[in-house]
């Protein structure tokens, strides 16, 4: 793990995985995992030749927590990583969660980025023509309900259902299960979810309130780097209709859906989308 400060003294938490001097590509972790999540099979990453490079979002694991942070300040985060570890041009990319984060920093800085990719990202809880719960897992629409009424309100949800206990597998619908119980899923989303965790809900919170309650602070019909959507249309956990929003407001975005996937398909996506990422093809 490396540390790197940011300019209001914040500390985020980075790991690099793959080949140390081969093509960066970053990605951004859903909600809730840390650092520590990625595609589950390491040798993915030397195969390709690939320099993955993953971090803390703001208090999770061993990032500061940054209060009141809405989807756009990743943006900065991304750009004071990338700064640090001498990354001028890369491609990035993020899953459920993380899907939104890596589409700011491609909104905010278009110089810096080659392609980026989303696979089960959720659209912005303000999306215009969007019904946003339509579809979804009664947890996550829970917590969306919760979420525009303010962060306390989502914090009081946290604390009924006592969501620290539960462990990544219950936190997703039965259907997503055969792919959640494979050996080493299991191990790499344990891994990542206790390290999430390990210093409170706060980080948690804040990140579902910044995807459920808040506008992202960017739009994403400014977007103008190459990017590809995926999504699985069995998901319930977000459903595809986001997909479909996003890739009809980016104008440079490809829609790729798979028709039997659920959420937890883009472990199964995730090989070409990377191959996508630093070679186009």
């Amino acid at each position: 793990m490396r540390e790197i400060k940011t300019a209001d003294d914040r500390v985020l938490a980075v790991e690099e995985w793959g080949v140390l001097d081969g093509v960066p590509v970053l990605y951004a972790h859903g909600t809730p995992m840390s650092r520590l999540a990625r595609y589950p099979d390491d040798t993915l990453f030397t195969e390709l030749g690939v320099r993955l490079v993953t971090y803390d979002r703001p208090g999770f694991g061993a990032s500061t927590l940054n209060s009141g942070r809405c989807v756009h300040d990743a943006a900065e985060d991304i750009a004071t990583i990338a700064d640090e570890l001498g990354l001028d041009r890369f491609p990035l990319f993020g899953v459920s969660g993380g899907g939104p984060h890596a589409l700011a920093f491609a909104a905010r800085f278009p110089e810096r980025v080659t392609r980026v990719a989303t696979l089960a990202s959720p659209a912005p809880c303000d999306a215009e023509g969007l019904d946003w719960t339509a579809g979804m897992m009664e947890a996550n629409r829970k917590s969306s309900v919760a979420a525009l009424r303010g962060r306390g309100a989502l914090a009081a949800l946290f604390a009924e259902e006592d969501a620290e206990s539960e462990s990544p597998a219950t936190l997703l619908p039965p259907a997503e299960q055969a792919v959640l119980a494979r050996p080493e899923v299991q191990r790499m989303l344990g891994a990542a979810f206790a390290e999430a965790v390990r210093p409170g809900m706060d980080g948690w919170i804040d990140d579902e309130f910044a995807l459920y309650g808040l506008p992202w602070g960017f739009d994403p019909a400014g977007i103008t780097t190459p990017a590809r959507v995926w999504h699985g249309a069995q998901d319930t956990v977000i459903p595809v209709s986001h997909a479909r929003w996003l890739a009809g407001r980016i104008p440079t975005a490809t829609l790729i859906e798979d028709g039997e996937a659920g959420h937890a398909g883009h472990f199964a996506a995730t090989p070409a989308m990377l191959r996508w990422l630093i070679t186009g093809d």
